[in-house]
């Protein structure tokens, strides 16, 4: 902080005398009384501001948006078991926990376990406690829904290795609306590619939730 007040002070000096000389836009000389007269280009002034820049973006402890955000530096492997599913839906579960896999290990260089490990620093777990549609929209001809409210809400705990929870959400909840090419009954089931969608963008949510908790 100190070499920033000392920039803001040189910027200070620099840009009153700067007005003081509205004739002379390209030349800006110093207020000085020695017999040494400080002549600064606009060129050399800008310069002076661009190297001054990073001491206001480092010391005061700025940063930049869009920082990549991780989690604690002793995390580099994570084990990320399957599921657990109380409801009736079949296996989705396991659509839901090899897309969260998929979507750590292209987004994230940790090292992903799919099975609980002594050797993972960190456990993510998580519960399917519902899932249901219904629907929004209908063909008029065929009377079927056209598109339809999926809504599934899960238990997600991301533990380290001593048990201490570094992200939790009893209560995780995704909402989304999906066309409906079959039978709305059908949108769950084990080869739909509506169930493929919606697990892939299931994961790409829980994972930047988690990511962005740190």
């Amino acid at each position: 902080m100190r070499e920033v007040a000392g920039a803001i002070g040189v910027l200070g000096v620099l840009s009153v005398v700067a007005g003081d000389s509205p004739a002379r836009g390209d030349e800006i000389y110093s207020q000085s009384s020695g017999p040494a007269r400080l002549r600064i280009s606009t060129l050399q002034m800008l310069t002076l501001v661009v190297l001054f820049s990073p001491l206001f973006s480092t010391a005061c402890g700025y940063h930049t948006a869009g920082h990549a955000v991780t989690l604690p530096a002793n995390v580099q492997t994570i084990a990320i078991p399957a599921f657990v599913n109380r409801t009736q839906t079949y296996k989705i579960e396991q659509r839901l926990t090899a897309a969260v896999v998929q979507e750590m290990v292209t987004r994230t260089h940790y090292h992903i376990l799919n099975e609980p490990s002594d050797s993972a620093d960190a456990t993510l777990r998580g519960t399917v406690i519902s899932t249901s549609t219904s629907p929004l929209t209908y063909d008029s001809q065929t009377g079927r829904a056209s598109s339809a409210l999926v809504v599934v809400t899960a238990k997600v705990t991301l533990t380290d290795r001593q048990g201490k929870v570094l992200y939790q959400n009893p209560s995780y909840l995704f909402r989304e609306e999906y066309q409906v090419s079959q039978e709305l009954s059908s949108f769950f089931e084990e080869d739909s590619p509506a169930l493929e969608r919606l697990s892939h963008a299931f994961a790409r949510t829980l994972v930047s939730n988690v990511l962005e908790g740190f």
